[in-house]
């Protein structure tokens, strides 16, 4: 089989790509509350206490926790110490199994964590030497409580809550588990992958569901189950606008183009990662990424290729963003953006800033395909190869294929390129030069050797028009060949110079065209 180019492999053997939101992980918090201001103002200004300390926030805490877990008593949840290094993944997969339930809460999870909260200090004024409290910013192994449980319309998910003021939560979903649910609630038929699409009965539908996924639907999404989880602020607080917002701390967009044969994959990824491993450089990801980069770019510029048992997977890195692209479950390419701070494209964190950022990295995904493909492009698929090789009729004039393995076949072709862009055309005493230069001859003696416009045997000589378009019918769309309307009888034609110039004058030569 004649290797296929990542062009054709694109362009014939995908049968179905959409574009969606994978994994996103956003953090839940109360903006007010992020600063040792904002906490004294919620102690002093809203609860009425006139010296806000840790020992105020202490009883919250206390009873947030008892009613987690009288809420995991009462429902019979299960409640998963987890160990240290222990992938909670893993764990959810197993509980998840044994779930029967269209929509809950599979169990909870408990671990300490390393998290932000606030102290207090003892300071002295420096005119009456008294002490008196101050809040500070600091850092403590706090229990985190994880939620992991199975929503109606976005499938599996969890919320992880930080057990000390101000509360602090994380919340982990999937928008390819989203798109799974909203086709089986439509009733339309699809074949699943393990975190995809592989197949579906109206495609146009599942992108259409992708691209439905909003910020409003994200945040009506947290909404529904902090009225269903116990909630660490009071009615009363909520009221007075110490309500839960969302950042984007971590979104995952991706492109899966499902393949028709796994070997298609492979063939990709065999020509992709040997012919683009300079995908890291800076000239190549300010490409790709659409950004400047200066000297002054922070992060590190490279590319690198990681094995996972023996799938090969290629990253390529722009400050905290990285590209990655590898062949999944050997059934469909996945080109993934992962932006990690909405910053480094000078956007915003907060969820309504969403569209931004999709498009942001639905675009990279595009455009390193489209690098791919015309770095890859050059290579001739079995269609092109035998056009080339076949004979072909142009303006009533017949020309002969070109045989691949004559050199004197990729002297004209290489001579060719030289006028690709040369509007008026070309003649044949304009190709001589260069053609004497591949083939290791003297100028001179082709002049000599063409002195009459046809061979001792008789042979017509071609015009360059039609050597020209006979030419053009083959060559890749990227290099226009264009031809003179009227040929100049004072040059001689490029089939009497090539066939002269080797001795050959034999009918039907490679060099015809």
């Amino acid at each position: 089989m004649i290797a296929q180019s990542v062009a054709d492999i694109l362009n014939h053997h995908v049968k179905l790509s959409v574009e969606g939101i994978d994994r996103m992980y956003l953090n839940v918090y109360v903006p007010w509350l992020q600063t040792e201001q904002g906490v004294v103002q919620f102690f002093r200004g809203h609860r009425g206490q006139p010296l806000p300390s840790a020992a105020l926030m202490s009883p919250i805490s206390r009873s947030f926790v008892a009613k987690l877990e009288g809420f995991v008593a009462q429902h019979e949840i299960p409640l998963v110490q987890f160990r240290r290094g222990q992938r909670k993944d893993e764990v959810m997969a197993e509980y998840l199994r044994h779930f029967r339930h269209d929509e809950g809460v599979v169990f909870v999870g408990k671990a300490q964590e390393k998290t932000p909260v606030f102290r207090t200090e003892k300071r002295r004024s420096p005119t009456t030497g008294r002490p008196y409290p101050w809040i500070v910013k600091s850092t403590a192994m706090v229990n985190h409580y994880y939620v992991y449980a199975v929503d109606r319309d976005f499938g599996p998910f969890f919320l992880k809550f930080c057990t000390y003021f101000p509360f602090n939560a994380k919340l982990c979903l999937n928008g390819h588990e989203y798109a799974k649910r909203q086709l089986a609630q439509k009733g339309i038929v699809f074949e699943a992958l393990d975190n995809g699409i592989l197949s579906c009965a109206e495609p146009e539908r599942v992108q259409k569901i992708c691209d439905g996924l909003s910020a409003e639907k994200i945040d009506g999404f947290l909404r529904k189950w902090l009225r269903l989880l116990p909630h660490p602020f009071t009615g009363a607080d909520r009221k007075a606008g110490y309500r839960y917002d969302i950042s984007i701390l971590q979104a995952e967009f991706s492109l899966t183009q499902v393949l028709d044969r796994p070997v298609h994959g492979r063939l990709f990824f065999e020509q992709v990662i040997r012919e683009n491993l300079d995908l890291g450089r800076p000239e190549q990801v300010q490409l790709i990424f659409n950004r400047k980069i200066t000297r002054r770019t922070p992060g590190r510029f490279r590319t690198r290729v990681v094995t996972q048992d023996v799938t090969p997977s290629l990253n390529v890195y722009y400050k905290n963003a990285r590209i990655r692209q590898y062949h999944k479950e050997n059934r469909a390419l996945r080109t993934e953006t992962t932006i990690n701070n909405s910053y480094d494209f000078g956007v915003g964190r907060r969820l309504h800033n969403l569209p931004k950022l999709r498009e942001i990295g639905f675009a990279a995904n595009r455009r390193l395909i489209e690098v791919e493909r015309l770095s890859h492009d050059c290579m001739l698929t079995e269609d092109t190869f035998r056009t080339i090789n076949n004979p072909v009729a142009a303006d009533r004039q017949r020309a002969s294929g070109l045989r691949f393995a004559d050199p004197r076949a990729h002297a004209l072709l290489q001579a060719l390129i030289l006028f690709r862009q040369i509007a008026q055309g070309f003649r044949s005493a304009d190709l001589r030069h260069h053609l004497a230069a591949l083939s290791g001859r003297d100028p001179q003696s082709l002049s000599q050797a063409i002195a009459s416009p046809t061979s001792d045997s008789g042979l017509r000589c071609s015009s360059p028009a039609s050597i020209t378009a006979s030419c053009a019918r083959a060559w890749p769309p990227h290099f226009p060949i264009s031809a003179p309307s009227t040929p100049r009888s004072s040059a001689p034609s490029i089939k009497s110079t090539l066939g002269s110039a080797n001795g050959s004058t034999r009918p039907n030569s490679p060099l015809e065209t």
